[in-house]
């Protein structure tokens, strides 16, 4: 069965419009209840990220899973993949996040986790699609689910995070750090994490107002925390996206180092956990997969999304993987993507080596890359039209050999990822631009 509303990370759109609407979401809550918790005992966790729409969600959610005789545990503004560690140290029945990541404050979206902090499989997904479609019955108010909020939630997270470095006196000690947390999830907990361990943070995006998330800082605009390292004189930079799941860095000269960068410098510092190989997306680019073969390690290529890279990994027994984008997982330390985690790792890596971040990524060079998004019409099967391949022919006949082509619909809006990568700059850019207009005219 083809799934109607999940995507590749849970259900996400534009609020206001199907299905990210106070009533499907209510329902959503009650088909939720009735598919992971059908004897209405246990819990279920729900926390969200600092968009304004978060609240009415909450409140759907909520009243959904009491409806179905569910008890509710509320958390408030929460990094996703803290819902996924307290979903397992709770023992909750499962975690839901009301998120939309990096997407503008107007979006949102629900993603789940399952009791163990996993994703949930394609066929649960669509068990409560199926529950979607039927009429929303509500249990006698003897047997009604009943909500209470957490309080500790934040504390317990960062002495986990903090937990994950190693054991052995490290600290942060002379570290200067900017800490961008997007004005989203991460606004409170992040900083305190860093400052706990020693580092003088410079924190910023930590005021959000409902509507400013993600707006012009984060992972998805580095620049602004590039600049900031650079009038601060900082050792690092580091930009968090939305929900806190993934992370890019900024080193002591301003360089950008992003997820296939930090995925290198954890593999080799790693390699000898790793059972040789490392777990990427098609979108991994060509120059990681040859810096891991020279020092020993494969890059094994999965779908785009993070539960398809969890996927996997946990099908082949492997324990690093992670996108371009930063969502990096490390099952060493946690069930998904965590980009607070992630930037621990390598900040205990400089300072076990004493060396700088910048030194750190040498032995990587990267492969100009060119993505550009095509806004599509609707849910548009673009890999069936005859030209589109045509298109994508021509393109990689002119890299010869020297390159990738990767047209992909994304999982999370209306767009296609154009994609062309190979050795030549000038020639990567002219291919990306030509197969673009090319794709636009036929769709």
């Amino acid at each position: 069965m083809q799934k109607k509303y999940f995507g590749t990370d849970g259900i996400r759109g534009r609020v206001g419009t199907p299905p990210i609407t106070a009533d499907l979401i209510l329902k959503l809550g009650w088909a939720v209840g009735r598919i992971l918790a059908p004897n209405q005992g246990g819990h279920v966790l729900i926390g969200k990220d600092t968009r304004i729409s978060g609240y009415m969600f909450e409140s759907a959610l909520e009243a959904g899973l009491s409806a179905a005789g569910v008890d509710i545990r509320l958390l408030g503004p929460m990094p996703t993949p803290a819902i996924a560690y307290l979903t397992r140290t709770f023992h909750a029945r499962a975690g839901i996040v009301i998120s939309a990541s990096h997407n503008p404050y107007y979006d949102n979206g629900i993603k789940f986790f399952s009791a163990r902090g996993n994703k949930l499989p394609d066929e649960i997904e669509l068990a409560i699609e199926e529950a979607l479609t039927t009429p929303m019955t509500m249990m006698d108010s003897a047997r009604l689910g009943k909500a209470e909020r957490i309080a500790d939630a934040g504390g317990r997270y960062i002495e986990f995070c903090k937990a994950t470095i190693p054991n052995n006196g490290i600290d942060f000690n002379g570290l200067k750090l900017v800490v961008d947390c997007a004005h989203g999830a991460t606004y409170k907990i992040a900083p305190s994490v860093f400052h706990e361990l020693g580092a003088q943070v410079i924190a910023t995006g930590v005021t959000p107002n409902g509507l400013n998330i993600n707006a012009g800082c984060g992972s998805t605009h580095p620049e602004y925390v590039q600049d900031l390292v650079r009038a601060h004189h900082a050792n690092v930079g580091i930009a968090l996206d939305g929900d806190g799941d993934r992370v890019v860095l900024v080193d002591e000269k301003g360089e950008l180092v992003d997820g296939d960068e930090l995925l290198y410098i954890m593999a080799r510092e790693q390699r000898a956990e790793l059972g040789g190989v490392v777990v990427g997306t098609v979108m991994r680019n060509l120059g990681l997969e040859h810096a891991l073969a020279e020092v020993g390690l494969r890059l094994e290529r999965a779908p785009v999304g993070d539960r398809y890279v969890r996927d996997r990994m946990q099908h082949g027994g492997w324990i690093l993987g992670g996108e371009s984008s930063g969502h990096i997982i490390s099952l060493k330390h946690t069930t998904t993507g965590d980009g607070i985690i992630s930037a621990l790792q390598i900040l205990a890596t400089m300072v076990q080596r004493g060396r700088s971040l910048h030194e750190l990524k040498q032995g990587m060079r990267k492969y100009p890359q060119r993505m550009i998004n095509v806004p599509l019409p609707g849910r548009v099967d673009v890999m069936a039209l005859p030209q589109v391949q045509a298109a994508r022919a021509a393109a990689e006949a002119a890299l010869a050999g020297t390159g990738r082509v990767l047209l992909r619909p994304s999982g999370t809006e209306p767009l296609l990822r154009v994609m062309v990568e190979g050795e030549h700059a000038v020639l990567v850019e002219q291919l990306a631009q030509q197969l673009t207009t090319a794709v636009a005219e036929f769709i």
